[in-house]
């Protein structure tokens, strides 16, 4: 009897052992998955559905990733190999991915992993030294951990995937790259030129300037052209041209900007006195682009040093440079006249005048991933009809009547506004000899911009918010220590933010800068059928800041009582079908240029050409729209470096990223992007929240045990009344 029941224990010993590792089995070879994260962090948005769903060329991912790697990285390679095959249960016919084994086993390497060590070089993917913790030791090791995806001819790489944040936007967008650069090339008529300067008198004083043998320059980079010309249709043309024996080219190399070098006699006579040209071109109509082949270095105490660029990193380049010329990205424009803060950094004219940091490269760098920026000029040109959205990032002069015209007309046909506008002027005051000194001046700005917005149902005050819930500024010892609130940078808190539309809804923190606030007309806006969307607001806090404008942090002090604090609104989008503010007007006149074609009193006028000055413009005016989309921010510091981060993780860089895509009708790629935000502070509550949770575990919970203890006492108690009574009886 006791051998039977040792036995049947064993029996069922193994048998749940063999159930629990069949179970794993199924886990780690079946692809299941229960997202139960808020946002669905593990799970793939409808845009990457639709964007692998509607591949037109067969698109092969090959995942080179070493095995057996130790934590966090192993993560990494599950999840890659889940979301892959994701992608595949969503995706039609074209799509393929393959994990290619390039682990070396303990015995050595097979002949097959080096094999795939060699494909994964050729593809341009190198192992990476990553850094492991090994019985209480730290050591390194090299690893493989990127993949290439391969779309018909093209090719596009990832070459170190190190952690999970942000992968499914790199996967879906660059497949979407990859659909759109397919289309774009194939539907090119002419051919892109790679035009290469290069005079044969330079090839004696190479080995001077020490730059290898330029005589096989030209083949080299030929190769190059023909080897991406099989992966880009056929699509390139090399052109090799040698500026020593055609005279003629002159004109280019000026037109180009070839970097020409001049010498004298060298090494003793051998070398006679002359000059040479050196540079790359890529061109298809009138795009250009240049590519540096050597770089002029001026090192200290060394001099004058000349350095020929990369070949092995050509390839990339000029592919790089091909997407450039054919715009595979869609465009946005960006307004770049009324004194809007210039994207390549600021001039000394007006770094002069407003001592501002001004520069967006972060800005552009980020935007530029995803779009191609088309400069907009009003008062040359007009607003391009490809562009869907445009961007006006702090203006200071004003717009005339016909600038705004162009505005409106523009939103009328259905595209987006993205308005950053200041409603102050920072003025350095400056002596006679042209030095900055004392406090800033805040002048009030009247850019005509402000009517419009008014027109259509929203308006910015003039004031500054204040804000205790600030950047708060670390003190040096020297100055007291402590920290110095600075108000008029208010950090916005998770419960000002709005979560009404999806872009929004995992941004849970911002930081803003000298910020106006913004009113809504809500008559006009329900006469007009319009949608207003609150995207963030100051705290119950805040203040306003007005008339004479002084923002030293040692000078401002927030309200003596409460009620002037109330929370106030900093951003908002308006949708719907907008009602023209020139509806029923005439056009008005376009105020031409100085130098411009037509200006009275130019060489035209003068001769007796017709003076088109008196040309007024006569048509059509849309006076109702299609529906379309303004966001207004109080505030252009938002666009500035001091708020943005490169790699585009922080709150602000998503956000201003999402509302880009928002408006550009890209709501699908804008919630990649939000859902894998992992700033996540501690909810916000209220003073008084705070104190009864405070009391509560103070003293609550030990009141609640000694209830709970009391009540456990009396239930004891009556059973044991109850059960003397039963034996008394």
């Amino acid at each position: 009897m006791g051998m039977k029941g040792r036995s049947g224990k064993y029996v069922r010993f193994l048998a749940y052992l063999v159930v629990t590792v069949l179970v794993n089995v199924a886990g780690i070879t079946l692809f299941f998955r229960l997202d139960l994260t808020a946002n669905r962090i593990y799970s793939i948005s409808g845009a990457s559905k639709e964007v692998v769903s509607t591949l037109s060329e067969p698109l092969t991912i090959n995942v080179f990733f070493t095995k057996n790697l130790p934590a966090p990285y192993n993560n990494t390679e599950r999840y890659l190999r889940d979301l892959l095959e994701e992608y595949a249960i969503y995706a039609n016919q074209y799509f393929n991915y393959r994990f290619y084994d390039v682990s070396p086993e303990q015995g050595g390497m097979s002949r097959e992993t080096r094999q795939n060590q060699e494909l994964a070089r050729s593809y341009g993917i190198y192992p990476v030294q990553i850094r492991v913790i090994q019985k209480d030791e730290v050591k390194f090791q090299k690893a493989y951990m990127g993949l290439v995806m391969i779309h018909g001819d093209l090719l596009e790489r990832i070459t170190t995937i190190t952690s999970t944040e942000g992968l499914e936007y790199k996967l879906t967008t660059t497949i979407e790259k990859l659909n759109n650069k397919i289309s774009a090339l194939l539907g090119l008529p002419e051919k892109i030129r790679v035009k290469l300067f290069l005079s044969s008198s330079l090839e004696g004083v190479a080995p001077y300037l020490d730059v290898g043998d330029l005589a096989k320059l030209p083949g080299r980079l030929e190769g190059i052209v023909e080897k991406l010309n099989d992966k880009n249709y056929g699509k390139l043309e090399f052109i090799y041209l040698d500026p020593t024996k055609d005279e003629a080219l002159e004109g280019e190399l000026q037109k180009y900007h070839i970097l020409s070098l001049k010498w004298p006699a060298l090494s003793g006579g051998k070398i006679q006195p002359g000059k040479g040209s050196i540079g790359m071109v890529m061109e298809y109509g009138d795009r250009v682009v240049d590519v540096p082949l050597i770089r002029v270095l001026r090192v200290p105490l060394i001099g004058t040093r000349y350095e020929l660029t990369d070949l092995s990193k050509m390839e990339d380049i000029i592919n790089e440079n091909v997407e450039s010329i054919i715009d595979i990205n869609q465009d946005i424009g960006y307004l770049a006249d009324h004194g809007t803060l210039e994207l390549t950094g600021s001039s000394m004219a007006n770094r002069n005048e407003r001592r501002r940091q001004e520069t967006l490269s972060t800005f552009r760098s980020l935007i530029s991933q995803t779009y191609t920026i088309k400069s907009v000029n009003l008062k040359d040109g007009f607003i391009p009809e490809g562009i869907n959205c445009l961007i006006i990032g702090g203006p200071t002069e004003t717009f005339t009547d016909y600038d705004l015209f162009q505005i409106d007309q523009f939103l009328m046909r259905g595209k987006n506004l993205a308005v950053f506008l200041d409603r102050f002027k920072e003025i350095m005051p400056s002596n006679q000899q042209g030095k900055s000194f004392g406090a800033p001046l805040y002048v009030p700005i009247e850019t005509g911009l402000e009517k419009l917005l008014e027109h259509y149902g929203i308006s910015i005050k003039k004031s500054y918010v204040m804000d205790e819930n600030c950047y708060r500024q670390t003190l040096q010892a020297g100055l007291g220590g402590g920290e110095r609130p600075i108000y008029f940078v208010p950090i916005i808190k998770n419960r000002f933010i709005s979560q009404d539309l999806d872009f929004m809804k995992n941004i849970k923190g911002l930081i803003t800068m000298k910020v106006s606030p913004l009113e809504l007309d809500t008559e006009r806006i329900g006469k007009n059928g319009l949608k207003a969307y609150k995207l963030f607001a100051s705290s119950e806090r805040s203040w306003e800041m007005s008339g004479r404008i002084n923002l030293n942090p040692m000078l401002i002090r927030p309200p003596h009582s409460s009620e002037g604090e109330r929370s106030l609104p900093l951003a908002y989008v308006l949708e719907g079908e907008f009602p023209s503010y020139f509806a029923g007007k005439p056009i008005p006149e376009k105020k031409l240029t100085e130098g411009g074609s037509g200006k009275p009193g130019n060489k035209g006028a003068q001769e007796g050409e017709v003076d088109l000055s008196k040309i007024k413009g006569k048509g059509r005016v849309i006076s109702k729209g299609k529906s379309a989309k303004i966001l207004l921010v109080g505030s252009s510091e938002m666009l500035k470096d001091n708020l943005l981060d490169v790699k585009g993780r922080s709150p602000n860089s998503t956000f201003i990223m999402n509302v880009l895509d928002f408006l550009n009708n890209r709501e699908g790629i804008a919630a990649i992007r939000s859902k894998e935000q992992r700033f996540n502070p501690l909810y916000d509550a209220k003073a008084g929240t705070k104190t009864f949770v405070k009391f509560f575990n103070i003293a609550g919970l030990p009141i609640l045990v000694i209830l709970f203890g009391f009540f456990v006492w009396v239930r004891r108690h009556a059973r044991k009344r109850h059960i003397q009574m039963m034996f008394e009886k």
